[in-house]
């Protein structure tokens, strides 16, 4: 079986999020190669670049050009820094591809993340530019055991808690391979000794009793979590859980999702920007005030000999061209949108900002009038996964305990559903958001009060959430699209091996004026 028909597979049964994973462990997406910054220096007198694109991308490449030397200007569609790093809060509007705009209503400290919501450890460029510029991180919690693992069609539509479904798949899984070890089936592979190690570890692995036998007891409960919890006094005597028969574990597909804090980008520890992930934008922003020119919506991207000139019109006053020019250009505008724009680059350039599709992605905030899930189910961070359409909840790692209102990440979809979900008008994606949400959460329809949706298809500066790359397409055009051409070079999570991730921008940026800068400093033309 060829890998892209394993992932095709895999997108079709699982969804897309399911899909990048396995595109994660396959080699699709690869662990950051960052080490330093650049350390440019000695920019040749007078020298000029124009960046397209106030993104991460743009602002690293912004920031490290500057110091360097050369004279920098930046465009940026939208009237603030960050691109898809992005929160919104109360008091913010936004308007999306067909005119329909929202007004966030969050009360004062509640935001949601439409775009990325998380920081890997080992995503060590985008963490050192927020040590440098001074975000205050804390933790993301990824996994939590008492969250939820939810099927529509499995066990009645009861979502059952993380920990349940943890304990019964590993210990089923442990006292059947311990089983087959007992009974002599692994004889030829492991040696009498190791099948005694290996025994002794099934036991612990899985929480078996002497037996080897994965049943009701104090053992398991451990694990899956008791009927009724120790304590203290006369009424301390705890009772033993029931686990879930292998079959019903099995049929549920449940344990689909157990490895989610396995996979090397969501192992802990994960950091979150306090406020929101948009801090990092913002902080940028105010580095690079004077550089900017925001509302500025690019038009058209030619270059010659000398130099690049961009025609671009201010989005408050449209109809009216206005025109940027410097000695090289580095452009981080998405290629869903770079494609429809005229821009005298190679063929084998043009042919590869057309090679990639853009993912589709809806996000949905929701706030409720308390947070119930703290309160009533003691969820204080991780993520719920469900098959229902809105894929997952995710509950806010921060304000823990604390009285009053709360947002939540009430739906991350991807696939066939995004589609269905970016067609609704913002208001009918909340809606929906809510109704499948209170088969997870009963609450929902009771606490909840407002909330806003993104369709990142429907998004003017991006129309899409992340660049696709196929294996034959990146086979064929990666190269070409990172290469710079004449004068002009493209970065952004697009033109890394990190696709989706702010670490692929951050990297791309520091690669593609590396190479920018030595072209400027061994005087070339074209």
């Amino acid at each position: 079986m060829k890998r892209r028909d394993l992932l095709r597979m895999i997108g079709l049964t699982a969804g897309s999020a399911a899909m990048y994973q396995a595109m994660s462990s396959l080699g699709f997406a690869a662990e950051s190669k960052f080490k330093q910054t650049t350390g440019l220096q000695g920019a040749p007198k007078g020298a000029s670049v124009l960046i397209l694109g106030a993104g991460i991308a743009g602002m690293v490449a912004a920031y490290e050009l500057r110091q360097a030397g050369y004279k920098v200007q930046v465009l940026e569609y939208n009237h603030r820094p960050g691109g898809r790093n992005w929160s919104l809060r109360g008091g913010d509007s936004f308007t999306e591809m067909g005119g329909l705009t929202q007004h966030c209503r969050f009360d004062d400290g509640l935001y949601v993340n439409p775009g990325p919501w998380r920081l890997p450890y080992h995503h060590h460029g985008i963490l050192s530019y927020c040590k440098k510029l001074g975000v205050p991180l804390e933790s993301y919690v990824q996994v939590n055991y008492n969250a939820y693992l939810h099927s529509a069609n499995a066990f009645g539509g009861k979502p059952q808690r993380y920990r349940t479904i943890n304990a019964d798949y590993r210990g089923h899984v442990a006292e059947l391979l311990a089983k087959a070890t007992q009974g002599g089936k692994l004889d030829a592979p492991v040696s009498k000794e190791d099948q005694e190690l290996l025994l002794e570890s099934l036991r612990e692995w899985g929480a078996l009793d002497k037996n080897f036998a994965y049943e009701r007891g104090t053992t398991s409960s451990n694990r899956r979590g008791f009927d009724k919890d120790p304590g203290g006094g006369l009424s301390a005597r705890p009772v033993p859980s029931t686990p879930l028969g292998l079959k019903d574990v099995l049929g549920s597909r449940l344990w689909s999702n157990l490895s989610a804090g396995e996979i090397y980008e969501f192992q802990t520890a994960l950091f979150q920007p306090v406020g929101g992930m948009g801090r990092i934008g913002e902080a940028f922003g105010r580095e690079l005030k004077e550089l900017i020119r925001y509302n500025a919506r690019v038009t058209a991207i030619q270059q010659d000999d000398h130099g690049v000139s961009v025609a671009y019109e201010d989005t408050n006053t449209p109809g009216q061209t206005l025109n940027a020019r410097a000695d090289w250009c580095l452009c981080t505008i998405p290629l869903s949108v770079l494609a429809q724009l005229p821009m005298n680059v190679s063929q084998p350039m043009t042919d590869a900002i057309n090679a990639v599709p853009y993912a589709a992605s809806v996000k949905v905030g929701l706030q409720f009038k308390r947070r119930f899930w703290e309160e009533d189910e003691h969820i204080f961070g991780g993520i719920t996964y469900t098959d229902l359409p809105i894929s997952n909840i995710s509950y806010p790692s921060t304000g823990f305990h604390s009285s009053g209102k709360g947002v939540l990440l009430g739906a991350y979809i991807w696939g066939l559903n995004a589609y269905e979900f970016t067609a609704m008008t913002p208001e009918q994606r909340v809606r929906k958001a809510v109704e499948y949400g209170n088969q997870i959460h009963p609450q929902y329809k009771e606490e909840f009060e407002h909330g806003v949706a993104v369709g990142w298809h429907r998004s003017p500066f991006t129309m899409g959430c992340f660049g696709v790359w196929s294996e034959e397409a990146r086979a064929q055009h990666y190269d070409n699209l990172c290469k710079v051409d004449g004068r002009i070079a493209l970065a952004g999570e697009h033109a890394s091996y990190l696709p989706a991730w702010q670490e692929g921008a951050v990297t791309s940026a520091l690669d593609a004026i590396g190479r920018i800068h030595q072209r400027a400093m061994s005087g070339a033309t074209a």
